[in-house]
């Protein structure tokens, strides 16, 4: 029999969230509050009669409305938590998903199945980035491969679900990174973590260390300082920055929900605020999230500093691991982020690639218009 779909409340929600190790961050009822721009629901399977059974699966949906037209766009960032390797999954599960979200007024679901495809160690990557021939992870032998996600994968295709490209976060562009670095910390102890640095990052932070960098916590009233570095990064990077409130309504929202829920870390020299980084954890999964820097005294090493804190504060809290987010997938030397993907993999991370992010259309004229829509922009 087919699941059965409803809202659930808040608390339902954390509490199915709490009774699992890794959930991402944007699955939990606080995320909705920092998207002001589209409006949240919590979703809950249930094993049984409508009203009443068991929840055995649970899914924050994002809905943003379409210019003009009373029809949304039905987001599940790195979600929904379910059963994915049910034999049944499509049937079971996805199919009542996609018939409740098509009367709630959805022209189109997206959602990120949070499985991983493949693996590639530090060592994997680095020969990878020495190998001419290999011009993206893919052309380089993984160290694991899960089948299971792969035909996963090949079931979606079969009944109507397409694999979408990572894209930016603003407006409908709502891709999240396919491929993410990861330092795995489960049965880990700190020194083991400090000796899967390479040579590069343990020099930097005794050079961090002996300069005299100290790494502290910061708080709401933080968030300007934090904003300043984050602007400055962005003009350096050319990226566009999300303005101050986002990261204060962001704050509010998490640590209301758990007070560990969201941090911030400040790296200081000589009375100068240098680097700064926001660390998210749900569970045992701890990601580190916006980075920010000055150009100023670079010399000093604080990055590694910030972030050997962060670590060491996240393996204190029981994580199973630290997360760095997105890298690239190209291993070229013109790539300008190749450079990131160097600094992360030398924290002693592995590459780690997703399943990436999947659409249904529900109405094809409005999916293809929104394709246009985005196109244009």
């Amino acid at each position: 029999m087919p699941l059965h779909l409803q809202p659930i409340p808040r608390d339902q929600h954390l509490a199915f969230v709490a009774g699992r190790s890794s959930v991402s961050h944007m699955q939990v009822p606080s995320w909705g509050e920092v998207k002001p721009d589209w409006r949240a629901e919590s979703l809950g399977w249930f094993d049984g009669e409508q009203g009443g059974g068991q929840l055995v699966g649970v899914g924050l949906v994002l809905y943003r409305p379409l210019p003009k037209v009373k029809r949304y766009l039905a987001y599940l960032p790195e979600g929904p938590l379910i059963d994915w390797h049910a034999p049944d999954l499509c049937e079971r599960w996805l199919d009542p998903m996609l018939a409740y979200l098509k009367r709630q007024g959805a022209f189109s679901v997206k959602m990120g199945p949070p499985l991983v495809v493949r693996r590639w160690s530090a060592d994997a990557v680095k020969a990878a980035i020495a190998d001419p021939a290999a011009r993206r992870l893919r052309d380089a032998e993984p160290t694991s491969c899960e089948q299971g996600a792969l035909d996963i994968a090949d079931r979606l295709r079969r009944t109507g679900w397409r694999q979408t490209e990572p894209g930016g976060e603003e407006g409908f562009a709502a891709g999240q990174p396919r491929y993410v670095c990861q330092v795995p910390f489960a049965g880990r102890s700190l020194d083991d973590l400090h000796r899967g640095l390479n040579q590069q990052w343990r020099r930097n932070i005794k050079k961090a260390e002996k300069a005299g960098v100290k790494v502290e916590r910061g708080g709401y009233e933080d968030l300007p300082v934090f904003h300043e570095l984050y602007a400055e990064t962005a003009e350096r990077d050319r990226f566009l920055p999300r303005p101050l409130p986002y990261f204060q309504r962001m704050w509010t929202a998490l640590t209301a929900e758990h007070p560990d829920r969201m941090r911030l870390y400040l790296a200081h020299h000589d009375g100068d605020t240098l680097a700064a980084a926001t660390m998210l954890t749900v569970g045992d999964h701890v990601w580190y999230s916006y980075g920010a820097s000055t150009s100023r005294k670079r010399e000093v090493q604080p990055n590694n500093a910030l972030q050997w804190r962060m670590m060491t504060d996240a393996h204190e809290l029981g994580a199973s691991v630290y997360d760095f987010r997105g890298i690239t997938d190209t291993l070229e030397e013109s790539n300008p982020l190749l450079g990131l993907l160097r600094f992360k993999v030398g924290a002693g991370g592995e590459a780690v690639e997703y399943l990436g992010e999947w659409d249904f259309p529900l109405n094809r004229l409005l999916h293809k218009a929104l394709d246009l829509y985005m196109a244009r922009r």
